[in-house]
């Protein structure tokens, strides 16, 4: 049964990753000379941005809590927290996008939504190769969230995710 069980969540989990980043390449994003719906796609991002962060720093609390899911409730929060995790990546990756698509300048070498998803992955891993890089005020104070964002919730809950992981026995293949 449980065996059945990490299977479910494991697909759950894909299905949820997958729609995560349909979501990013469709969404649409492109500036709008209309100011007043302009403010509400700016507001519903920050809305967005923070409602992932709640999320995900909820899910890092839950594994740093004293009692510990175990079993498949420890799955479904593990699992729960890995897409978490990819969404706050995404996040980061589009807010990147709009303002670099928004505002010629800010970025450079980011013109795609790939180059973004690039740029995020390589800012919240903390590589930074520095072929795309923050150039205006405005980035770097998204830029400055992402590392924030990735020192603090990140890093733990990758830590969390990999810990329990690799300590946990696997189920039975067949």
């Amino acid at each position: 049964m449980a065996d059945q069980s990490f299977r479910r969540e494991r697909r759950r989990a894909a299905v949820a990753v997958a729609l995560l980043l349909l979501a990013y390449f469709v969404v649409p994003v492109e500036p709008d000379p209309n100011g007043l719906r302009l403010a509400l796609r700016s507001a519903g991002t920050l809305v967005l941005v923070v409602v992932v962060a709640f999320l995900v720093t909820g899910q890092v609390r839950r594994q740093l809590a004293a009692t510990q899911p175990t079993g498949d409730a420890e799955i479904r929060a593990l699992i729960r927290l890995a897409v978490a995790l990819i969404a706050g990546l995404l996040v980061f990756a589009l807010a990147d996008y709009v303002v670099a698509n928004s505002r010629p300048g800010e970025f450079v070498g980011l013109r795609t939504r790939v180059d973004a998803l690039y740029f995020a992955l390589a800012t919240l891993t903390t590589v930074g190769y520095g072929d795309v890089n923050a150039e205006g005020q405005i980035a770097r104070v998204v830029v400055c969230a992402q590392m924030v964002f990735s020192i603090g919730v990140i890093a733990t809950g990758a830590s969390i995710v990999v810990k329990q992981m690799t300590r946990r026995p696997r189920p039975n293949r067949r």
